[in-house]
Order: C-alpha cells, then sequence, then structure tokens
C-alpha cells in the first residue's frame, strides 16, 4: 500500500518560511538540519528545504522556489473565523467564505506567493465527507 507521507516546499529562505507556518499552525518545526525544516500533522509532514540544498542534488532549475501558481496547502481548523483574526496581518486573498460544497474557507499567501487555504466543513454534508477522509480510517 502507498501512503502519503508529506509536502515539500523548496524556498530560497527556509527560516522565514519555517515562521509563517509555524505561526499558521501553531506547531514547532523540527531543524534537522539549517537548510531542512519539518512540521508534522496528524495528516502527514510539511517539510521546507532550501533551494541550495535541492539545486546541490537534484540539479539547477529541477525545482524553483516561489514558482509555484497551482497547488494550494489546506489546513482544518476549528474556526475559520478566529483564524482569520488571529492572522489577520498576514497577506489574505479571500476572506472567510462559505463554498457551496458545505466548507468555510479562508485563503492567503505563504511569503513565497503559494496559497495556503484554511478551511472547517459547515454543513453537514461537509462534515461527512470530512469524517470519511480522516487519517486512520
Amino acid at each position: 500500500m502507498t501512503i502519503f507521507a508529506s509536502v515539500r516546499i523548496v524556498t530560497d529562505d527556509v527560516d522565514r518560511l519555517t515562521a509563517f507556518y509555524e505561526t499558521v499552525t501553531g506547531l514547532t518545526a523540527r531543524r534537522p538540519a539549517p537548510v531542512f525544516a519539518e512540521l508534522p500533522t496528524s495528516a502527514g509532514l510539511l517539510a521546507i528545504s532550501s533551494s541550495r540544498l535541492t539545486d546541490s542534488l537534484y540539479g539547477e532549475e529541477v525545482v524553483r522556489a516561489g514558482a509555484n501558481r497551482t497547488v494550494l496547502l489546506e489546513f482544518l481548523v476549528p474556526d475559520v473565523d478566529a483564524e482569520f483574526d488571529r492572522l489577520r496581518d498576514l497577506e489574505f486573498v479571500q476572506e472567510p467564505t462559505t463554498m457551496p460544497w458545505g466548507n468555510r474557507s479562508a485563503l492567503l499567501r505563504d511569503p513565497d506567493g503559494n496559497l495556503v487555504n484554511l478551511f472547517a466543513p459547515v454543513t453537514e454534508e461537509a462534515a461527512a465527507r470530512r469524517a470519511e477522509q480522516s487519517p486512520g480510517r
């Protein structure tokens, strides 16, 4: 069986991006090396690595920091509006909105421009779908 383990963001500034995700998630990153950080979540690992590291391992231009415009990192939160108020000074691109599929969502950008969605199911149908997707089911 294949198990989804992690998402890694490559950045030119590991410290800045790590601090952003520590603020958003309330987690403390592990730093096994200055060029690498990891935030363990119940659903998998969010890893952050330096572009200098990936260039040396994979070759230049295989990965380009700050160039993503297609992926959203999504975090399930207890209260989207409370998180929006707590993180109000960050770069939000969408204030809390209830989506047609039953999730309340607020969308922001991390310091590298990656999209981050903070969401919570607010309808019974959305909550039921989320329960079916929960890790360990």
